[in-house]
């Protein structure tokens, strides 16, 4: 076995830094979740409401809102419309306090006062729209609470925090 100057083997001193850049990965990917609740901005989307058939399965409840179908006219990149599965920044307004879609942007666009931008993905562009989910779409809830938040689904106003990368999370219900 080969051992370095400090008497350790050369594995453990190849294998070490290994590890500890695994460690920090981790960290950093739960760091940034929480960075989120921490120094996000917080704003309200309106929801729509869906199929209720959809609508309650197990223990979450699924939302769409309003911010998930969007204008071409809203598109702000190359070509007429993102292609399905690219990854998009919605800039959202404030308007009546609810934020509202005000452009729709290959990369980070650089936002007026008040503006926020949400990071997205493409599931469907046509000529009618564009079709956008923010992994904001399921909403867990307590055994037994579903059934009340069904019959207000469409009335409901989600609060979400978005960090200053894009990053939304969803906090609560209104």
């Amino acid at each position: 076995m080969i051992k370095t100057a400090q008497g350790r083997s050369l594995r453990t001193t190849l294998l070490m830094p290994l590890v500890v850049l695994q460690v920090l990965f981790l960290a950093g990917m739960a760091g940034s979740y929480y960075a989120v609740g921490w120094y996000g901005t917080e704003i309200k989307l309106e929801t729509v409401p869906v199929d209720p058939r959809d609508l309650l399965y197990g223990d979450y409840v699924t939302l769409r809102y309003k911010i998930s179908e969007l204008s071409p006219a809203l598109w702000h990149g190359k070509g007429e419309a993102p292609k399905r599965g690219s990854a998009v920044y919605v800039a959202l307004k404030p308007v009546d306090g609810l934020y509202e879609a005000a452009g729709v942007y290959e990369a980070a666009p650089r936002l007026e006062a008040g503006q926020v931008a949400v990071k997205g993905r493409v599931q469907a562009a046509w000529d009618g729209g564009i079709q956008v989910k923010y992994g904001l779409e399921r909403y867990y809830v307590p055994e037994g609470t579903g059934v009340e938040l069904e019959r207000t689904a469409g009335d409901m106003i989600a609060v979400v925090k978005v960090a200053a990368w894009g990053q939304p999370r969803l906090i609560g219900l209104e």
